[in-house]
């Protein structure tokens, strides 16, 4: 009889999945901007709560200042934390931890970017399930285990994923290009660390470094689904109280600013020159960010219409692809122009680009232009709020960067109310086309 119950436990799963996804598109059908509730616990913790009632689910996403910018003297070592959290936890090793959450169809994920590191669960909402899903979670959270058998075996993982990097071009290009644009930036190194710092890294500097940032007063909590307002404040005071207060990290510096044009070119066996050209560009909340984004989704953001898409695949083809897009972060994230051509096109490639930034940040765009754009972005934007994941993401981004709550409510009427002469007049002040850092990769270089 087990082997049938197992089976019968299966496919009630899978069943289950079926209706809720049926469900998920029904609710999706009529997308609405989120009410999003926020409160601090008594030991700090920030919460944001949507309350989404048509599913019996549960997203929710611990999100704390505790990425790569932490990583201090060690690079990786924030990223190692976080990939070690479900390697045991509380009483159980990483296979208990697996098995308790399966049991109840929930699932668990880690990420760890610059800024942040993530730790995020999925839930359905009958009491006894979510009550073993959140026992799971908050122990992954608050009592990693950090054992060293795990360490060895995630550190040869994470020394895989460097060699990897350093065999793909676009990997390297993206390590030189925030080498090049942040250097003596806690944003200059990748997230996966170097060699040296990973091999360094002990059990100890795991346990100190959880202990310093995964705290109440340095995190934000993001939640969305089917819970009353005081079912949620129950769930994140119990959660809360798994974590100590600790303190917030401090603030990360400014971005060094790109006093001249820099160039830097690594060789690799390739017969595609991966081009990476930009300058640090803005941060979450800057005054200047809805001019940004506007103004560069017809820069080369808004794919075969754009500038740089006409000017360097329609009318030279010289690449199949090319894009620009601002990354902003806590402190000031990178504006980036990419593409790959063929190694003897790179030069002329590098120039086109450049050109068409030039002449971007000198002419800027005319009303048409500018009307295109806002309708694009506006008619897309309900998409990005169609699920609870797509919501929860908006959500924790506000929290984490301390937006203003009604962030997702104005979005397209700030989008709507730009001018011209205000995109225009962004560009030119935030942007230098004589002072890019370029790298090239591969293609004979």
């Amino acid at each position: 009889m087990g082997g049938l119950q197992r089976w019968m436990r299966g496919a009630g799963r899978a069943l289950l999945c079926l209706i809720l996804l049926a469900a998920a598109a029904q609710a999706a059908a009529d997308p609405a901007h989120p009410d999003i509730r926020h409160w601090q616990t008594e030991n700090g913790l920030r919460v944001y709560y949507v309350h989404v009632p048509h599913l019996p689910m549960l997203d929710l996403r611990l999100v704390f200042d505790a990425g790569a910018a932490r990583d201090g003297d060690r690079p990786g070592l924030a990223r190692l934390t976080n990939r070690m959290l479900t390697e045991g936890a509380g009483g159980w090793d990483a296979d208990a931890v697996a098995r308790r959450l399966d049991a109840v169809g929930a699932r668990l994920g880690t990420d760890s970017r610059r800024d942040m590191a993530v730790v995020s669960l999925r839930s359905l909402t009958r009491s006894e399930w979510l009550d073993q899903a959140l026992e799971t979670f908050i122990a992954v959270a608050a009592q990693p285990r950090f054992g060293e058998e795990a360490l060895e075996r995630v550190r040869r993982q994470s020394l895989v994923a460097l060699d990897h990097l350093e065999q793909d071009p676009g990997g390297l290009a993206q390590r030189a290009f925030y080498r090049a644009l942040y250097e003596g930036h806690p944003y200059g190194h990748m997230p996966v660390g170097t060699r040296e710092a990973l091999e360094s890294i002990t059990r100890a500097d795991l346990q100190a470094f959880h202990a310093r940032h995964y705290v109440a007063r340095n995190g934000i909590l993001a939640m969305v689904g089917d819970l009353s307002p005081q079912q949620a404040r129950s769930v994140a005071g119990r959660i809360a109280r798994a974590l100590p207060e600790g303190v917030a990290a401090p603030p990360l510096p400014p971005a060094p600013v790109i006093e001249e044009a820099r160039t830097v070119r690594i060789p690799f066996p390739s017969a595609q020159a991966h081009v990476l050209m930009g300058q640090p560009g803005m941060r979450r909340g800057d005054a200047d960010y809805f001019p940004l984004y506007v103004g560069n989704h017809h820069l080369g953001g808004g794919g075969f219409v754009s500038r740089l898409m006409q000017a360097v695949r329609s009318e030279r083809g010289l690449a199949y692809s090319v894009y620009s897009h601002f990354i902003p972060m806590a402190a000031e994230g990178p504006f980036l122009m990419g593409l790959q051509t063929r190694g003897d096109q790179a030069k002329e490639a590098v120039a086109v680009m450049r050109r068409t930034l030039e002449t971007f940040v000198e002419e800027g765009l005319d009303e048409e232009q500018l009307e295109a754009s806002q309708r694009n972005i506006v008619g897309g934007f309900p998409l990005r709020l169609d699920s609870n994941a797509g919501i929860l993401d908006h959500v924790a981004m506000i929290g984490f960067y301390g937006l203003p709550l009604d962030y997702l409510e104005t979005f397209t009427r700030k989008v709507e109310a730009l001018t011209p002469e205000q995109v225009n007049g962004a560009f030119a002040r935030r942007l230098h086309p004589e002072r890019m850092v370029t790298v090239i990769v591969g293609g004979g270089t």
